[in-house]
């Protein structure tokens, strides 16, 4: 294969990723700006938020599914108190015409009532009237800062049968994702895989972000790149940002295979999508 058909097979993965890319967004005030730098039919995913609630989660998935966007709430277990507010919630999220969810364990200290993990959410919801087409779990390249890999497994294995795909945890190191992959393969996990990748933000930012959610690993392979020199070439020649370039082309080769089953990507922007979706729009117009 020549080098430019090599170069154009890998750039449409490129695009194929970017142009179906999914985009994380956090309830706060700034929600209202930040969507209106997204495209149109753009779909976003909308986190549950420890200062504000999952109250705050569905207020904010009704107003974007209003707007005309597909909407995808993160209805985390540990702040559902029962199966009651559970129903509510899935009556509200169902009027509004939303028919995706996502299901994470949520990180609460102390779970706000009787759920304790996704897989007691998912079970409950299980047993009512309310379906949704597409559920997503989380899953974690990189482990858990508290659980370890043998209660990931098992807690994966129960939540598997309820649910529609996976979404990684924020990862930077695209062979670390394939190989995890690789591995729950193994396993006999076979659900298609959406791959979280951070947004285009300064480094410091990112590099704070990412130590408060537990993914320490991926630090080190962000300073590493060709040495502590390489990391400060980086940082002056981006002017200070990260952009998820070598972590999109590392994993578009991947795109079809069928062993990996990449639903796509999904990106955790950190309520910084100005920069982020003029990244996105420029690799897809290379």
């Amino acid at each position: 294969m020549s080098l430019g058909l090599r170069s154009n097979t890998e750039q449409k993965g490129v695009d194929k990723l970017l142009t179906g890319a999914r985009y994380e967004l956090m309830p706060f005030d700034s929600f209202d700006d930040e969507i209106t730098y997204l495209p149109d039919d753009a779909t976003i995913a909308i986190t549950t938020s420890p200062q504000l609630g999952i109250e705050r989660t569905v207020e904010r998935a009704e107003q974007a599914a209003e707007q005309g966007y597909e909407v995808v709430p993160h209805i985390a277990a540990r702040y559902v108190t029962d199966r009651e507010h559970l129903e509510e919630i899935a009556h509200r999220l169902t009027v509004a015409g939303v028919s995706e969810i996502f299901v994470p364990g949520g990180d609460r200290e102390e779970p706000a009532g009787e759920f304790e993990s996704a897989y007691d959410l998912l079970s409950s919801l299980d047993g009512t009237e309310y379906l949704f087409d597409k559920v997503g779990i989380t899953g974690y390249p990189e482990g858990h800062s508290f659980l370890d890999e043998k209660t990931l497994t098992d807690s994966m294995a129960k939540k598997e049968p309820y649910a529609t795909y996976i979404v990684t945890q924020l990862c930077y190191d695209s062979a670390t994702v394939l190989e995890w992959i690789e591995n729950i393969r193994d396993r006999g996990v076979d659900l298609p895989v959406e791959i979280g990748i951070p947004g285009v933000m300064k480094y410091q930012r990112l590099m704070d972000i990412s130590q408060k959610v537990g993914v320490g690993d991926s630090i080190k392979f962000l300073r590493k790149t060709t040495g502590i020199l390489g990391f400060v070439r980086q940082l002056v020649s981006s002017r200070g940002k990260y952009k998820p370039n070598e972590l999109v082309d590392g994993l578009a080769p991947y795109i079809d295979d069928t062993t990996y089953k990449i639903r796509g990507i999904h990106i955790y922007t950190f309520n910084q999508t100005a920069d982020t979706e003029s990244w996105r729009r420029d690799r897809i117009q290379k």
